[in-house]
C-alpha cells in the first residue's frame, strides 16, 4: 500500500509504501475511494494535540470498499461502500460508554491520530465503527460528510432549536450545517475572515441570510451559534452576537485559549458549551438528514501524493469548502 505518512510535528508528510495490512479480529480492510482533509488534520501536522506517536498516517473522513474482513466480521460486508470516521474504537465499558456517550471513552481510538487513517490506498479500521454508505454515491462528494458532517451535525444539536444561528468560520464543517439548517427552515448567519470576500460569496450562495467578519455584529440577535474556527477571541464576539438564554457550541477538537471577558458578556443565563468527538448515533441521525436536505458539497480533489499541497491550501484559506484526497 501507498501512504502519506507523518514522521514528526510540524514536518511535511512523506510518502511511504508497506505491505498491505491484516485486519485482525472485528476489523475490516478498506481500499481507500477517497479521504477529505479535516482541520484536525492540520492539528495533528502541528503537533497542538497531545500524546503524539510516530509515524502515523493521517486521515479520518474516509470512504471506501471492503477488501478483506478478520474473524468475527460478516463477509458479506466484502465489496461494500463504508466510512469510516474520526471515532474508530471505545473500550465499551467505561461509565461514559455505558451510559450512551461513547464519544467521551476513557479509552478510546481515533481514525488518523492514535491509529493509522485514510491519506493512504488502504486503511484497516475496527469493523463496529464503519458506517454504511449509500453505493451509488460519489466518493469525493460524500467524503466531508464523515468529520465535517458529522461535527457539525453534532454541533447543531447541541445548539438547540433555535432559529436564528451564526455559523464562525465558513468552511467544510459550515457549509454541510448551513444546508440542513436552511432545510429546517432557520435563518443561518456566517461569520468569516475580515475581507474574505471569496468565503461570504460561497456563504451567500448557498442561501444563508447573511455574511460578514467576525468582528461584526450581525443584524438581529441570534438564538445560537456555533464556533467552527478554532479562534479563542472569537468565544466573547460569539456571546455577544447572541441573545439572553442563547447558546454558543464550540465545534472543534482544539482552540487557542479564549481570552479573559467581564463577566457581563456570559450573564444573562448565555450558555457556553463544548463538543468532543462523535457518537455512531450522530450518523444514524445526520446520513438521513443530509440526504432529507439533498446537501451538495463543494470539493476539491487532490492527488494523494498532493496531501502536503492540500493541508497547505486548508491552513491559508484558499479552499471554499472541503478538499479530497483520492488515491
Amino acid at each position: 500500500m501507498k501512504a502519506m505518512a507523518l514522521f514528526a510535528t510540524g514536518e511535511p508528510l512523506k510518502p511511504v509504501e508497506r505491505p498491505l495490512p491484516e485486519p485482525a479480529a472485528g476489523e475490516i480492510r478498506v481500499r481507500v475511494e477517497a479521504c477529505a482533509v479535516c482541520r484536525t488534520d492540520l492539528h495533528v501536522v502541528d503537533g497542538d494535540l497531545p500524546d503524539m506517536q510516530f509515524p502515523i498516517i493521517p486521515g479520518h473522513e474516509i470512504v471506501g470498499r471492503v477488501e478483506a474482513v478478520g474473524a468475527g466480521v460478516d463477509a458479506a460486508r466484502i465489496g461494500k461502500r463504508v466510512g469510516i470516521p474520526w471515532l474508530g474504537h471505545t473500550c465499551g465499558h467505561c461509565s461514559h460508554c455505558l451510559h450512551g456517550r461513547e464519544n467521551l471513552c476513557d479509552a478510546p481510538l481515533f481514525t488518523g491520530y492514535t491509529r493509522d487513517g485514510g491519506f493512504a490506498t488502504h486503511v484497516v479500521a475496527d469493523s463496529d465503527f464503519a458506517f454504511d454508505l449509500d453505493e451509488a454515491a460519489d466518493p469525493v462528494a460524500i467524503a466531508p460528510l464523515l468529520c465535517a458532517g458529522l461535527i457539525g451535525w453534532r454541533s447543531l444539536r447541541k445548539a438547540g432549536e433555535g432559529r436564528s444561528i451564526g455559523l464562525y468560520g465558513f468552511g467544510a464543517a459550515a457549509h454541510i450545517i448551513a444546508q440542513v439548517c436552511l432545510h429546517q427552515g432557520r435563518s443561518v448567519y456566517a461569520f468569516t475572515r475580515a475581507g474574505d470576500r471569496q468565503a461570504q460569496d460561497f456563504a451567500l450562495s448557498l442561501g444563508v441570510d447573511w455574511a460578514g467578519a467576525s468582528e461584526e455584529r450581525p443584524p438581529v440577535e441570534l438564538d445560537c451559534a456555533i464556533l467552527f474556527a478554532p479562534i479563542g477571541d472569537l468565544v466573547p464576539k460569539a456571546l455577544k452576537a447572541v441573545r439572553k438564554g442563547g447558546r454558543v457550541v464550540c465545534g472543534g477538537i482544539h482552540m487557542t485559549d479564549i481570552p479573559q471577558m467581564p463577566y457581563a458578556v456570559l450573564w444573562g443565563e448565555r450558555e457556553l458549551v463544548s463538543v468532543a468527538n462523535l457518537t455512531r448515533a450522530d450518523g444514524e441521525e445526520f446520513f438521513p438528514a443530509a440526504k432529507a436536505a439533498q446537501v451538495t458539497t463543494h470539493t476539491v480533489a487532490y492527488p494523494l501524493g498532493d496531501a502536503n499541497r492540500a493541508l497547505d491550501d486548508l491552513r491559508n484559506g484558499r479552499i471554499s469548502g472541503a478538499a479530497v484526497l483520492v488515491p
